[in-house]
């Protein structure tokens, strides 16, 4: 039959309909990635896959729809990899399955042969007839992943231990697209492996010991000056870390405070000087305690454990929160801070540093130490958000539930 005699929903079965939309998904998935839906227009779309901007509501009628399947298509994504997994026996050989496929997956991407995935943020800009089955189908990927760690039937008591485990593996999943981005595809599966290796057999060497130590009580009583705008910078760091620096408007700083617009403008010179006070809160508190830690006499596991422990601690103290370190490759106006991001970058080779240090001494066992490291960093970016993906971790000990299973292995008795 000829193509002109096809109906409209025969058209749309067509291959080259397919292709051409999955070209928006792929296109769409980086841009929602990178900006957040607030800092993504159709018409950038539309550009990436030579369209313009009329025809891309050909297949999606409004950005909220293509947004909407940008967010479904990256939890069934990784749902997907989660299904495959759930054949192996063990919980340590499901994950081990589960890193490589998704591992494989970012290298069919990287190849153009799979649509892009994207963060799974921002979806609370959107109505409740989106919301509900973005959380539905979330959800039920979080309890596929909880059953791929679980070992027989599991124990009331145990319920929040074992879903904040679950987080911190879709976190580090999710953070894997970013590291791996910059990074060469045909290191992936070597890559993976020690990503692997890391997750499942933690950190520790021979008779290194969780904690707390000395160190911890001298982080706890760092001496950092507040702000004199924190109830401003505070608000606006909770807000961005859920919704990304374009999602956050004066609008919605000012309504979380309670405040008038002109109130805020009273206090603030802008939404950009704002940000800009968020990044300095959060890289004078990281950079104090590096500096404390780099100094102290602990060996490096020790270190290390202090660390993590004292920047997850005082995000969710009263003298918190701190940025994600995702946030600033989420800018639309990147150039305007570049000078900020050293910082970051400075935090990523001080934690190198301390692993070797760490292998030097015995006290963290031989693995990739940039690997690491990078796990790290992203660890207690995750932290960041713990409360948001999982309700009623905020009144739990994040330390011991959430950054104590990065360091002594994923499946470690709980």
């Amino acid at each position: 039959m000829p193509s002109q005699h096809l109906d409209n929903d025969q058209i749309k079965t067509t291959k080259r309909y397919r292709q051409k939309r999955e070209a928006i998904l792929n296109a769409a998935s980086q841009l929602f990635d990178k900006f957040g839906f607030k800092g993504t227009m159709l018409s950038e779309v539309a550009n990436m896959v030579g369209l313009n901007t009329n025809s891309i509501t050909y297949y999606w009628k409004r950005k909220e729809d293509l947004f909407f399947d940008c967010q479904l298509h990256t939890i069934k994504s990784l749902e997907s990899v989660m299904v495959r997994a759930a054949d192996c026996d063990t919980p340590e050989e499901r994950i081990r399955y589960l890193i490589h496929a998704f591992v494989d997956m970012l290298f069919e991407i990287r190849a153009g042969r799979y649509p892009a995935l994207t963060s799974l943020r921002d979806f609370q800009e959107l109505d409740s007839t989106y919301t509900q089955p973005i959380f539905a189908a979330y959800r039920a990927m979080f309890f596929r992943a909880r059953n791929l760690i679980a070992e027989g039937p599991l124990e009331p008591g145990k319920k929040m231990a074992l879903s904040i485990r679950v987080y911190l593996l879709i976190n580090q999943l999710q953070w894997s697209r970013m590291w791996l981005g910059a990074l060469n595809p045909d290191s992936y599966t070597r890559l993976a492996d020690h990503m692997a290796d890391i997750l499942l057999n933690g950190l520790s060497g021979s008779g290194a010991a969780w904690g707390p130590t000395p160190l911890d009580q001298r982080l706890a009583h760092i001496d950092v000056p507040e702000l004199p705008n924190h109830g401003f910078v505070s608000t606006a760091i909770n807000l961005i870390n859920e919704v990304g620096f374009d999602g956050a408007s004066i609008d919605r700083i000012s309504a979380r405070l309670n405040v008038t617009k002109g109130s805020f403008y009273h206090h603030i010179t802008s939404k950009e000087e704002l940000f800009a006070d968020c990044i300095r809160r959060t890289n004078s508190v990281v950079d104090a305690m590096q500096k404390m830690t780099l100094q102290s006499p602990e060996n490096g596991f020790e270190k290390l454990c202090a660390l993590s422990r004292a920047m997850v601690t005082f995000h969710f103290s009263p003298r918190g929160p701190l940025l994600r370190t995702s946030t600033w490759s989420e800018l639309s106006n990147y150039t305007q801070f570049h000078n900020r991001v050293e910082p970051v970058r400075a935090f990523i080779q001080n934690v190198t540093d301390l692993f070797a240090a760490g292998m030097i001494d015995g006290s963290i066992r031989p693995t990739h130490q940039q690997v690491a490291a990078t796990m790290m960093v992203g660890m207690v970016s995750g932290a960041t958000t713990l409360d948001k993906w999982v309700p009623g971790s905020e009144n739990t000990e994040a330390t011991e539930l959430f950054v104590r299973p990065f360091f002594e292995g994923i499946c470690c008795p709980i």
